[in-house]
């Protein structure tokens, strides 16, 4: 079965910014792990490209809201294409073929009984997208989130009967690991236990958008829209838009990546209207958390936003990388400290893993004719550092099943500094000026050879071009982790896969340190 997994569709209103970087980063570990264990995976990312707030945003910058869409579409594809990232798609909802998607989705629905009209009156926010729940009394009421201006609205929409769905919802959400982590689920409880209202999916007056069919005048909500893009996404290139076909590509996603704030449409409302429609539901929707800086929200006003392509140039992938997935608990809220940054960078992977590999691979080549020492003692599974890297091995696959990326990362690092710390307790550069010690520093150098490797493979998913360049130094194949990558990860995780005598290339810094003189 297609493990498919999914970001949010990125709403195009602006570049891409650190959020959806951070999203993408951790669903393409995620994608990297399954391809790397022999799955099928299919990792959709994309964009939504409708409703009011592109149009308003197309017309400030003289554009048409399709040009705006396709400018900004293409930051994205080329800044994924930058930092590697391994999606398998990329969808606009500007596609023809999502039209043709949602119109038969929207039929099913309807055909179920379960589109009506009526009048919506309220306080809407553009850029939500939504309408809010603010009194009707307040004099200049905002948005919470945006801090913007709410606008009244009292027009007739389409409404999905999502109060139908109500003991269907209570009962989805109450199923263990759907909602994760924890408190998310908590969140939605407390939503649903209010009681699930009907909710828009049209508005009327907006040209930029997919018309309803059958309902002149009316456009569908945006949300309605982006949410199928999943399904759009599953299509391969020259299949016709079918919904049928789509679903049978690799639906049910396996899991949803999305930030906490749109939970409530992934676990709620796009729940219900598949079950409306008659389709599988997704089976986990995985809400993270956002990002700070410096202990203070990120904004334009307060001219702190970290850009995800100056970090890139900046930084490079393996340092970024290391630290959002490493430092940060994902699910929680995590705060971007430069410093800390730095000192992680330098500590765990230029001086704890790469120092590690640089120092005994020349040991190796210099004693033992720049090849891979004799095993001996050191290929046992008993040995020590076997028994420690079977440990590893155990915690970062749970951690990665989990979305548990900080955990998989700390054991790969723990690995490495049990890896140096064996090698200091055995000194071999003074074993080997005694007489008769040579077989056990030969033992002893293929051990910690060994570990190295095993923190590579285990790093593959964390960090694809960190782990190319240790197993390069190794002397030892990629493991490949993209689109169509063969799976042989498993089985090379078994202690004693380093042969005796292969040839040890001459080492170089498989990491550099991180300096930054300024902020970023």
């Amino acid at each position: 079965m297609t493990y498919t997994l999914t970001t949010p569709l990125y709403y195009v209103n602006d570049k891409p910014h650190l959020g959806s970087a951070y999203t993408t980063l951790a669903c393409d570990a995620l994608a990297r792990f399954q391809r790397l264990k022999g799955e099928p995976v299919l990792f959709i990312t994309g964009c939504d490209e409708h409703g009011q707030k592109i149009q308003r945003t197309a017309e400030a910058a003289g554009l048409s809201p399709q040009a705006h869409c396709d400018a900004v579409s293409s930051q994205y594809r080329e800044l994924w294409r930058r930092w590697q990232i391994s999606n398998d798609r990329l969808i606009r909802t500007t596609d023809p073929r999502h039209r043709r998607i949602v119109e038969q989705f929207f039929a099913r629905v309807e055909a179920n009984g379960d589109i009506v009209e009526g009048r919506q009156q309220g306080w809407y926010c553009v850029a939500c997208e939504e309408f809010k729940d603010d009194p009707a009394s307040a004099e200049a009421p905002e948005c919470p989130i945006h801090r913007r201006p709410l606008e009244w609205r009292d027009e007739l929409n389409l409404f999905f009967r999502l109060s139908r769905y109500q003991q269907q919802i209570e009962a989805l959400i109450a199923q263990p690991g759907f909602i994760q982590p924890s408190s998310r689920r908590n969140e939605v409880e407390n939503f649903v236990r209010q009681g699930l209202r009907d909710f828009s999916i049209s508005r009327v007056n907006l040209p930029w958008g997919i018309p309803v069919p059958g309902h002149d005048g009316h456009t569908f909500y945006v949300w309605f829209d982006a949410l199928l893009g999943y399904i759009t996404a599953l299509l391969e290139e020259g299949d016709s838009p079918d919904l049928d076909q789509a679903l049978a590509r690799g639906w049910p996603a396996a899991v949803h990546v999305i930030g906490k704030d749109i939970l409530r449409f992934h676990a709620v409302y796009w729940p219900a209207m598949l079950l409306s429609a008659g389709l599988p539901l997704p089976q986990r929707v995985f809400g993270h958390g956002f990002l700070t800086r410096e202990g203070q929200k990120m904004g334009k006003s307060l001219g702190n936003v970290l850009d995800p392509e100056v970090l890139l140039e900046r930084c490079g992938r393996d340092a970024v990388r290391w630290y959002l997935l490493r430092d940060i608990p994902f699910g929680e809220d995590g705060d971007f400290q430069q410093q800390r940054f730095i000192d992680l960078v330098n500590n765990d992977l230029a001086n704890t893993i790469g120092n590690l590999l640089n120092r005994t691979s020349s040991m190796a080549r210099r004693w033992f004719a720049e090849a891979v020492p004799p095993a001996g003692a050191g290929a046992q599974l008993n040995h020590p550092l076997a028994q420690a890297a079977q440990m590893a091995q155990t915690t970062v696959l749970a951690g990665l099943e989990q979305l548990d990326f900080r955990s998989a990362a700390e054991a790969a690092l723990q690995l490495a500094i049990a890896a140096n710390g064996y090698l200091n307790d055995q000194a071999p550069w003074s074993r080997m000026k005694q007489e008769g010690q040579a077989e056990q520093v030969g033992a002893d150098l293929y051990a910690v050879l060994e570990a190295a490797r095993i923190v590579a493979l285990l790093l593959a998913p964390l960090l694809p071009d960190l782990s190319q360049r240790m197993l390069s130094q190794l002397g030892e194949a990629e493991a490949d982790s993209g689109p169509g990558a063969s799976a042989d990860w498993t089985q090379r995780l078994h202690w004693g896969g380093l042969q005796s005598w292969a040839p040890l290339p001459e080492p170089s810094p498989v990491m550099a340190r991180l300096e930054l003189d300024e902020p970023l």
